[in-house]
């Protein structure tokens, strides 16, 4: 059983409220348009970090993070991508990937947009975090925790971090 939290769209935004909501996590994911490598150190010292590149990063980011990810953990197969979409509107190529590698969690950022839905037709849980950050037009920054435990996706908790700033 692992318990994971997942957070996107930070924008160089540091939040402290980051490691107190994540302390019980056993990895951290980051879906993109993280802003700095200094908050991906901050969040390797969470927990252990997966993190892509969102369209926003450059330099030292970019060159740390991948585009996509694609692996497992406690039998649930996670594809991890900033611009991938949603069911019925995937982005080109998602969909054909997805039903390919048989994925069961697909985790995407770049709308700021908090979306948690099922796509019943191939059979995974679309997860969106919405943003973490400040920077958007998203009106509350928000979080999620999950459990990951022998093939199957439980306790699913959005966290809120209150509304963004006018």
């Amino acid at each position: 059983m692992k318990r994971i939290g997942i957070l996107s769209d930070t924008h160089s935004c540091w939040d402290a409220r980051y490691a107190r909501h994540f302390a019980s996590c056993d990895e951290v994911w980051h879906a993109g348009d993280i802003g700095d490598a200094d908050t991906l150190r901050r969040l390797e010292k969470i927990a252990p970090l997966r993190a892509v590149r969102g369209n926003i990063d450059h330099g030292d980011v970019a060159r740390y993070c991948p585009e996509i990810l694609l692996f497992e953990v406690e039998g649930v197969k996670v594809l991890m991508t900033h611009i991938g979409g949603y069911p019925g509107r995937y982005a080109p190529g998602i969909r054909r990937l997805l039903h390919q590698e048989k994925v069961k969690l697909m985790v995407v950022g770049h709308s700021h947009i908090l979306k948690v839905m099922p796509d019943h037709e191939l059979g995974l849980l679309h997860v969106n975090p919405g943003a973490a950050g400040y920077h958007g037009w998203q009106k509350v920054r928000t979080l999620i925790r999950l459990t990951l435990d022998n093939g199957t996706i439980t306790d699913l908790e959005v966290i809120e971090l209150g509304r963004r700033p006018a």
